[in-house]
Parts: C-alpha cells; sequence; structure tokens
C-alpha cells in the first residue's frame, strides 16, 4: 500500500469518524465534501477538458444538493427530489445548443455529467440517510467495506496465488476475495447483533452480510474497469477517494435493498 494512500485513508478515517459522531449535520456535510471530491474525480478520469468549467462547478453544487436531500428524515422511507433531477438535466442538456460545438460539448458528454452526478449524489445520499435512520447501520456498512478491503489485501499479499478477474484488476487474487468475504462477514456480523435490535435471525445477518460483501468487492472491480478503460490504474495520480471508497458504494446502494427487512 502507497504511503500516500495511507495517509489518505487516516485522514478520511477521522473525518468520517469525527463528522459521525457529531452529529447530522457534520456528517452530511463530510459526505458532502466526499461526494464533490469523487464526483472530480469520476469526471477527471476522461479527461480535463471533456465539460466546460461551469458545468463542472454546477455540477458540483448540485451533487451537494442531492447529497444533503431529505436530512431531516427519521424514517426508513427515501424519496427522490424530481426538483433537483429535473434541474440537473435541464442544465446539463440544454448547453448542448448553446455551445453547439461537439468537440467542446457533445452529448456523450452530456449523459456522462447526468449520470455520474446522479450517481454519485444519491449514493453518498443513502448513507446521509442511513445515519439519519440508525447511527449503528452506518457503522455496520462501512465495517463490511474496511475488513472486506482490508483483509481481502492482506491475504491475496500473503498467500493469494490465484487470479481473479485479472484483465480488470491484476493485483486481485482468488485467496484475497475469500479472505476479505470471511471478515467481511464475520466482524460486521458481530457488530450488527451485539448493537441493533432485530427479530432476524443470525442466519439471515450472516447471509446478508456476506451478499453485502461480496457486492463490495465487485464494486470495487467495476471502478476498476472504469479506470482500464481510460488507460488509468488510479483515479488520480497516486490515488485518490474512489480508490478507497469504491466498494462502500456499492454496498450502501445494496443497503437500501435489504434495509427494510432489517
Amino acid at each position: 500500500m502507497k504511503k500516500q494512500s495511507f495517509l489518505e485513508i487516516v485522514v478520511l478515517i477521522i473525518l468520517f469518524v469525527s463528522s459521525l459522531l457529531f452529529g447530522r449535520l457534520p456528517f452530511a456535510m463530510c459526505m458532502a465534501l466526499f461526494a464533490v471530491l469523487s464526483l472530480r474525480e469520476i469526471l477527471l478520469i476522461r479527461g480535463s477538458n471533456k465539460v466546460p468549467i461551469e458545468l463542472e462547478l454546477l455540477a458540483y453544487i448540485l451533487v451537494v444538493f442531492f447529497t444533503m436531500n431529505n436530512l431531516s428524515a427519521d424514517v426508513a422511507f427515501y424519496f427522490l427530489d424530481y426538483r433537483l433531477m429535473a434541474a440537473l438535466i435541464i442544465i446539463d442538456m440544454l448547453p448542448l445548443v448553446l455551445i453547439n460545438n461537439k468537440n467542446k460539448y457533445n452529448s456523450n458528454d452530456a449523459l456522462y455529467l447526468i449520470g455520474s452526478t446522479m450517481f454519485i449524489g444519491l449514493t453518498f445520499n443513502l448513507i446521509v440517510l442511513f445515519r439519519s435512520y440508525n447511527f449503528n447501520y452506518v457503522i455496520y456498512i462501512f465495517l463490511i467495506a474496511f475488513c472486506t478491503d482490508l483483509f481481502a489485501f492482506i491475504t491475496g499479499k500473503y498467500i493469494g496465488q490465484h487470479n481473479f478477474f485479472p484483465s480488470i484488476s491484476p493485483k486481485k487474487t482468488f485467496e484475497g476475495a475469500v479472505g476479505g468475504l470471511v471478515m467481511g462477514t464475520i466482524i460486521p456480523v458481530l457488530y450488527f447483533i451485539s448493537t441493533v435490535k432485530t427479530a432476524l435471525p443470525i442466519y439471515a445477518i450472516v447471509l446478508i452480510t456476506t451478499g453485502l460483501s461480496v457486492l463490495g468487492q465487485f464494486g470495487d472491480l467495476v471502478f476498476s474497469f472504469i479506470k482500464r478503460e481510460y488507460g488509468k490504474k488510479d483515479f488520480i495520480k497516486g490515488g485518490g477517494i474512489l480508490d478507497i471508497l469504491d466498494s462502500i458504494i456499492f454496498i450502501s446502494l445494496a443497503f437500501v435493498l435489504v434495509i427494510s427487512v432489517i
């Protein structure tokens, strides 16, 4: 693990833990910051001149609104704000006619910008809403991501021999995936059953956690595929926030599908 990446992880953990403990608003602001940084990286990977700077700045503003949408919610119901979605589509599509230069801004750029803003904003908004509904849910899903990634790295480094999707991520191994899955299930399950009141049997919690851990690893591979598609090793040189939070994004998206039964 690179020294720069390690320092980034330490800083992110400090920001995450401190904002989580300080309350709903500080946590939402922290997630909004993470969302802006994530969106910046997913736009930069296509090239620095793909989107006019004015539209890029507007995308950062909109992703903050997406992330902090419905902040006062205290129940496990999630609502899409169609006003934000309408504004996003209008702001990013109208310039196709106003600019009228496919070399500066074209339909592929517009759709990529819309999709990226919505994808990042809605994902971090889910994490904020998890915090509003149950403090321990956020710790649970981050434990899945952290333990899966950490033990996949350790296991893969010391006993990994068989490549796991080598064309997408050459350093990942089958042994590492199994090690990450095992510890990414055991530790979060122990935390969940000791902190969250639920009528679910332990085997159901184990199955859910195992599924989330698997999806976290595939989420990692999805972002690796995006990087390979654009010929990059990292989202930004030395590693970026998406290189650290890639798995938590897919775990969060999957968790909202099972939260109603938990």
